[in-house]
């Protein structure tokens, strides 16, 4: 019996890490009590591919996967003149439920800073044109990331969620301050890279904390023997919440209760 019903807010499901067992792994995650999930995508063909993959899970009555459709900012430099055009009959689609993962990456820079920040800046007015949510990523460009959200200001119906959370007590601070969602993944459980997220757990409300894997990237390092490859799953995400649940002091149920609920109030989803 499942013990907990959780939601996996960022999993690359279309990875080709995938492509031998998808639907073991969309199985497996549902077994363990996630579900549904929500598929990433990272530019206009594999957010096309996240949401044909998401809609062939579905049913009337039972919806198995949703998906995001937006750039990655290590794709910006493959943007046009049909990119926004292409995202927005995308977003009109029943399965897809945020403008995303956008945002800005100056750690690898593998789009130019100035075209990461162009295209950045149009899905952000698509979401807010679109009346989505945004599903965002940043990493090492926190000054330029807050600029461009900041404006998102004077558009209050956006919805915003910051996957994959990394950053400082300052940075923590002022996504909450604009009254963000943010996503924590097994980046936590890494004794190397995620003590200092530790301590800013406890600053982040208790409505505004959402959960997952990032999979396949990310495994968590507090596995133990189930870490029997370098593949993350969703089904993991059980592992990420009682850890998480564990430094909180919270009972691992009222936690996915909560962060559940989260959820479907943020991508706006009915279950």
């Amino acid at each position: 019996m499942v013990e907990m019903r959780l939601i996996d807010i960022g999993t690359n499901l279309t990875h080709a890490s995938f492509d031998k067992d998808r639907g073991q792994v969309l199985r497996d995650a549902e077994s363990a009590g996630v579900s549904p999930l929500i598929i990433t995508g990272t530019n206009v063909e594999e957010s096309g591919h996240a949401q044909k993959y998401a809609a062939s899970c579905n049913t009337a009555a039972v919806k198995k996967c949703f998906s995001t459709a937006g750039v990655h900012p290590h794709d910006a430099k493959t943007c046009n003149e049909n990119t926004i055009a292409e995202l927005s009959v995308l977003a009109h689609r029943p399965d897809v439920v945020a403008i995303g993962e956008c945002g800005l990456d100056y750690n690898r820079d593998f789009s130019p800073r100035d075209e990461q920040r162009r295209w950045f800046e149009k899905q952000v007015e698509l979401a807010a044109a679109l009346e989505m949510p945004l599903f965002l990523h940043e990493r090492d460009a926190f000054d330029d990331f807050y600029r461009i959200l900041k404006k998102t200001e004077k558009a209050p119906w956006i919805k915003k969620a910051v996957h994959c959370f990394t950053g400082t007590g300052r940075e923590l601070d002022a996504y909450l301050s604009l009254d963000c969602y943010i996503g924590i993944t097994g980046w936590i459980c890494d004794e190397r890279r995620g003590v200092h997220l530790l301590p800013l757990l406890t600053r982040i409300p208790a409505g505004r904390l959402l959960l997952e894997t990032d999979a396949p990237y990310l495994l968590p390092r507090t596995l133990g023997k189930e870490r029997r490859s370098r593949r993350n799953e969703p089904k993991y995400l059980v592992h990420i919440a009682r850890y998480i649940a564990d430094i909180l002091g919270k009972d691992p149920a009222l936690l996915a209760h909560e962060t559940f609920r989260n959820t479907c109030d943020f991508f706006g989803i009915l279950q």
